[in-house]
């Protein structure tokens, strides 16, 4: 052995002692050892200081080297309880979030709402018919038992899901019995209607199931079973105990009879195939179910059962009748759903609609129109109010609402917004314009019929209505200016930069979007919203850090000088009437749009009109133009509109006078919702403003009152159902 081998044997001995003191092959434990550990990740690089120093023909002993160890039960039991509590929390956040408890108390369908016109006429009524929820200790025992009997006998003793029940419902199919519930319990049921979609399917059904358990967890059997009885579905649009019990029986549900609650009861497993009032057979045949899981569940003796008469039914059905539905109702029920909260009153709202306006709005449009050509008019106040309009010929024929839905070019309707912006920019009516042809650059447009006039000012070019003055304008002020000023008036069009064809109007509008611009010159405030219902007053604090901006007094003065001109010598002149009148012909692209938009009378009488005349297949108009047929149906419209007739909404309707009734009035049953005690009755309320009245009508009690300035009925009455 030489001397280097000698002192190589020598180091390796010394070296491996002094590991074995040092307990080789382990390491300093790190910060995220043990996250690695719980995932299984494996352990990292040994450090470096505790490596053995890598010499030829060096292996460590096999004592040395230690075992892996095995992962014991606690191990598993520690992390899958990690895992449950973690699936818990998740479970519980998405419950919170999805299914709010609070969602439970409102009602499933939309309420009934009745729309007015302005003097109180019906002319639309949209919802489903609901009433208060029920309270179950104010509910006789056979009427809480008759829905446990047949929809979910062990509703007190479950937890949400009854795995008994499910059985007995497989079993009952299987036999061919008939005679027990289903297997969703009350609460499943509950939580399908308030928070689910009516899918079938198994990811549906654990979603319920894990609903049912959020709700059995925080609310207590009587409430949900309220809950549930106070949004079940009965047939005939009604939804509710309260609501069904009326509309069947005429009875508050507190004083139902054993056989009607017995039939109630029947009816929520298929309401449209078993509602009495359409089927009769087959409700008495779901009746008899009923009372035969009455005494199965122990509710009732057969003797009991026996005794009970069949119900008779007492529809009380005296709802006044209104129309199928109109364009305008159409508009305005879902601004009535977003001003109405949430709940089960049925309520009567008052819009801006003028009964008499609109009748003169749909005479108006039914002459001069022929073959397929459809016809639109809108009629507003320069607040917005819209009190007349028209979306077609026919309403029956066609739902589509042209006046709101279709969007389309405007044609030279839309210069307002380039002479606007040419008046912001210092220009005046009298500022000399070019009026000669376009000759250069890669759009030409031509004026009409190419009548070119050279030199002109600006009043006389928007007279005549030039389109090579009006892209002139567009060109040196720039396609912002313009664009500005039709945001600015609440034109929503979709607008191209530095498209100088847009100055004619090309871009796509809707009728009522721009005569509520022209409304906004009209009244000297912009923007202005169209709405269907009278806007409150605006309070100091709105108004001054909200409110409506408003024109420069001589830009506003030298606008209305020119559209006034427009109309008595220009291309509007078919509109004019006997008192000043300012408005503005449209004519888009190969005569496929024609409009006339403007406004005339004072005060409160001043009404801003538009009307559109084409085609649904966008093909070009025969022989039409904005100066024509529309120009003249605005005038007709007006010339009947303001003979000095009073404000919309301050006439009162004259009463029709109807033949007495044959039949004797029905006498209210012992129970009935007649005998109720009504609430006492006031003229006006203690201020003697007037806001609020109270009146009792063939209908029910009717309470009015206003409500940021719209007026608001409640019905009360029973027996509309």
């Amino acid at each position: 052995m030489s001397d280097i081998d000698s002192y190589l044997e020598e180091y390796r001995r010394a070296r491996e002692a002094e590991l074995a003191e040092r307990q080789p092959w382990t390491r300093r434990k790190r910060p995220w050892d043990a996250v690695r550990n719980f995932f299984g990740g494996k352990d990292s690089q040994e450090h470096p200081a505790t490596a053995p120093i890598d010499t030829p023909d060096y292996a460590p002993p096999e004592e040395e080297i230690a075992a892996p160890k095995k992962r014991g039960w606690r191990w598993w039991t520690l992390r899958g309880l990690g895992l449950g509590i973690g699936l818990f929390l998740a479970i519980i956040i998405w419950l919170a979030i999805t299914a709010p408890l609070s969602k439970s108390l409102e009602p499933i369908a939309a309420p009934e709402i009745t729309l007015t016109t302005s003097d109180g006429r019906p002319i639309a009524r949209n919802g489903a018919i609901v009433r208060d929820p029920v309270v179950a200790e104010d509910l006789p025992d056979y009427v809480k038992q008759a829905f446990l009997a047949i929809e979910d006998r062990r509703f007190y003793e479950h937890w949400g899901v009854d795995p008994r029940g499910v059985g007995r419902a497989i079993w009952s199919n299987v036999a061919g019995s008939g005679l027990t519930q289903g297997g969703s319990t009350i609460t499943q049921q509950l939580a399908k209607i308030s928070f689910l979609t009516p899918e079938r399917s198994l990811s549906r059904k654990a979603r319920e199931a894990l609903i049912a358990f959020w709700m059995e967890a925080w609310l207590t059997k009587d409430e949900i079973l309220e809950r549930y009885l106070s949004n079940a579905y009965f047939g005939d649009n009604v939804y509710g105990l309260r609501a069904a019990s009326l509309h069947y029986f005429y009875r508050q549900p507190e004083n139902l009879k054993p056989e009607q609650a017995l039939m109630l009861a029947g009816l929520v497993q298929a309401p449209s195939r078993y509602a009495p009032t359409r089927n009769w057979d087959a409700a008495t045949k779901r009746d008899k179910l009923v009372r035969k899981a009455m005494v199965a569940a122990g509710f009732m003796t057969q003797a009991e059962v026996d005794a009970l008469p069949v119900p008779v039914l007492d529809v009380r059905n005296k709802r006044k009748a209104v129309p199928v539905g109109t364009h305008f109702a159409d508009w305005a029920m879902p601004q009535a759903r977003e001003l109405t909260e949430t709940s089960y009153a049925t309520l009567e709202l008052e819009t801006t609609l003028d009964s008499r306006l609109q009748r003169i709005a749909q005479r108006a449009v039914q002459r001069g129109v022929t073959g397929d050509t459809q016809v639109a008019l809108v009629a507003m106040r320069p607040n917005g109010e819209v009190v007349a309009m028209v979306g077609g010929r026919d309403y029956k024929t066609s739902q589509f609402n042209r006046a709101v839905q279709a969007e389309r070019q405007s044609g030279s309707a839309f210069k307002l917004f380039v002479w606007l912006a040419a008046l912001r920019s210092g220009m005046r009516p009298d500022t000399v314009v070019d009026d000669s042809p376009i000759e250069s650059g890669s759009y030409r447009p031509k004026n009409a019929g190419e009548k070119y006039i050279g030199r002109t000012t600006l009043e006389e070019a928007f007279v005549k209505s030039s389109n090579v003055v009006a892209v002139r304008l567009y060109n040196r002020l720039g396609s912002e200016a313009v664009s500005r000023e039709a945001r600015n008036l609440g034109v929503t069009a979709n607008f191209i930069d530095g498209d100088p064809s847009q100055a004619l109007g090309t871009a796509s509008t809707s009728l009522i979007e721009m005569t509520a611009a022209y409304a906004a010159l009209a009244g000297n405030q912009y923007p202005v919203t169209p709405t269907a219902f009278a806007e409150g007053e605006q309070g100091w604090f709105d108004w001054l850090f909200s409110g409506p901006e408003s024109f420069d007094r001589q830009m506003r003065d030298d606008m209305q000088q020119m559209l006034r001109a427009a109309v008595n010598r220009g291309t509007g002149r078919a509109a004019q009437l006997a008192i000043p009148n300012y408005g503005k012909t449209g004519t888009s692209q190969d005569n496929r749009d024609a409009l006339f938009i403007g406004y005339a009378g004072e005060g409160a009488d001043r009404l801003v009109v538009g009307v559109w005349v084409g085609n649904d297949d966008n093909s070009p108009l025969a022989g039409i133009q904005g100066g024509g047929l529309p120009a003249r149906i605005w005038k007709r419209f007006m010339a009947q509109a303001l003979k000095g007739s009073a404000p919309a909404g301050k006439r009162q309707a004259p009463a029709k006078k109807t033949a007495p009734s044959k039949e004797p009035p029905a006498k209210p049953k012992p129970g009935d919702a007649a005998n109720d005690d009504l609430p006492s009755i006031a003229n006006d309320n203690e201020d003697g403003d007037e806001k609020t009245r109270i009146r009792l009508d063939e209908n029910g009690l009717v309470i009015s009152r206003k409500i940021d300035g719209r007026n608001v009925r409640l019905r009360l009455g029973n027996d509309e159902e």
